[in-house]
């Protein structure tokens, strides 16, 4: 079922060239960011750009249940008037993040060294996600958590009324997790240390920078070290949210396996600890390139044009990019499908605790269309078919997960037979555009009614 209503079944069928501009949603991780510290500022934050799918709703809902002026200027325009570091108010009602891993745990984060108390529940699928890495390390501030077994939602946090700063090695590469902890640590006395062993992605340190906030990082024998002084007056910004790369992933590599596409996405954000899927892409001979380079609000941007690319070959995906690239695994390996040769994937254990266990759905999905899968519990190769053999006509599941519709959607778009997913309504929480977006460029989507 959908994760917000009544399935939408839809099929995918083979399309001509894919060709036109495809204006992708802003970055969903800077516009749940940009609301958050917007709210623990002093002042007003301009936003513009903000992506408004379901997810970034809402954490805008979230934050005006914790006291924050929050306004929809029209047009992906967002005025926030916060209430200042350590300013939360109580909630009076629970707060539902939908689908949103970032959103309840960044927020989670936020509140965690505030004294008040907030239940945090979410859909179907969220109400399964584990909690622990997050609310373990928040425990160390002071915070307590009350939640359902295997730490899952409805919960309930009581922040601390006396937090303490901590250090804190992240045990897996998650930027959710080190932006919760150094969330929390904004409201703590004294500095609060992350180390990650692996570099995530970086929009937390950048923002909280441009907030006012004094923060370092530096790379050592331990690993990446941000240092973040607590107590803090964070001033209100002006932020211009770039497009989302995740976002981005769809039509891009739509385009490379689509015979005669040319495609243009503007506006991309290329921060290194993101842009992983367009390194992977090239090397595997895709005809991505990069124009008019530039820098926004911090944030490295640029143009991307794919085009057709009939001769793609499997490779070997580093395992230290996994953390640059988690969320386009799905995507990458439909393109993969169409490449000569295997695509291996390893170390992406991160892939079963997503809003699906995505390696499974990925795995089952592409049998189910032709295509010949190894899995274990922490990879996946795909052997490829080459262009044009890729026989599709299968029935795909998308376990809620808009990820995986969107994957097996572009799948469709170059197989032999039409491809079905039972459910896209969850599209909706990301890129609540892709649908218009992608048939505008050449998409064949149909919607149908559930089997």
């Amino acid at each position: 079922m959908s994760a917000h209503g009544t399935p939408i079944p839809m099929t995918s069928s083979a399309a001509g060239p894919l060709a036109g501009v495809a204006d992708v949603p802003g970055d969903k991780s800077i516009s749940h960011r940009s609301l958050i510290l917007g709210a623990l500022s002093i002042g007003e934050t301009r936003i513009s750009g903000l992506l408004e799918g379901q997810d970034v709703l809402d954490t805008a809902r979230a934050m005006r249940a914790f006291g924050a002026e929050v306004t929809d200027l029209g047009e992906g325009n967002w005025s926030v008037h916060g209430v200042g570091v350590g300013g939360f108010a109580e909630p009076d009602n629970v707060i539902d993040c939908g689908n949103s891993g970032t959103g309840v745990r960044l927020i989670m984060g936020a509140m965690a060294t505030s004294p008040v108390t907030a239940t945090f529940t979410g859909d179907a699928s969220l109400n399964k996600r584990p909690m622990a890495r997050v609310t373990d390390p928040l425990a160390l501030f002071g915070a307590q958590t009350v939640g359902r077994e295997g730490g899952r939602l409805p919960m309930t946090i009581v922040g601390a009324a006396d937090p303490v700063p901590v250090r804190y090695v992240v045990p897996v590469p998650s930027a959710q997790v080190k932006s919760a902890v150094l969330l929390a640590g904004l409201n703590a006395p004294g500095q609060t240390v992350v180390i990650e062993k692996e570099a995530t992605r970086d929009h937390t340190e950048r923002m909280l920078a441009g907030f006012g906030a004094t923060i370092t990082s530096e790379v050592t024998d331990e690993g990446r070290v941000i240092t973040l002084t607590g107590q803090p007056e964070l001033t209100g910004q002006t932020i211009a949210v770039p497009r989302d790369p995740s976002s981005a992933a769809f039509p891009v590599c739509a385009a490379l396996i689509v015979p005669g596409s040319d495609v243009l996405v503007p506006n991309i954000g290329l921060n290194p600890t993101r842009a992983g899927l367009f390194e992977t892409l090239r090397e595997m001979g895709a005809n991505l390139t990069y124009e008019n380079p530039r820098e926004e609000g911090g944030e490295p941007v640029a143009d991307l044009r794919a085009r057709f690319s009939p001769d793609l070959r499997g490779i070997e995906v580093p395992p230290a990019r996994a953390a640059s690239m988690i969320d386009e695994y799905p995507i990458l390996s439909v393109v993969a499908a169409f490449a000569t040769g295997q695509t291996v994937m390893r170390g992406v254990k991160e892939l079963r605790v997503k809003e699906s266990d995505r390696i499974m759905a990925m795995a089952d999905g592409l049998r189910a269309n032709g295509v010949d899968i190894e899995d274990g519990e922490d990879w996946w190769i795909v052997t490829g078919r080459g262009h044009g053999n890729v026989a599709g006509g299968g029935l795909v599941h998308s376990h809620i997960d808009h990820r995986i519709a969107m994957s097996f959607l572009c799948l469709g778009m170059a197989t032999q037979a039409p491809v079905r997913v039972d459910d896209c309504g969850p599209i909706a929480t990301s890129f609540p555009v892709f649908e218009p977006l992608m048939s505008a460029l050449g998409a064949q989507f149909v919607r149908t009614s559930a089997d």
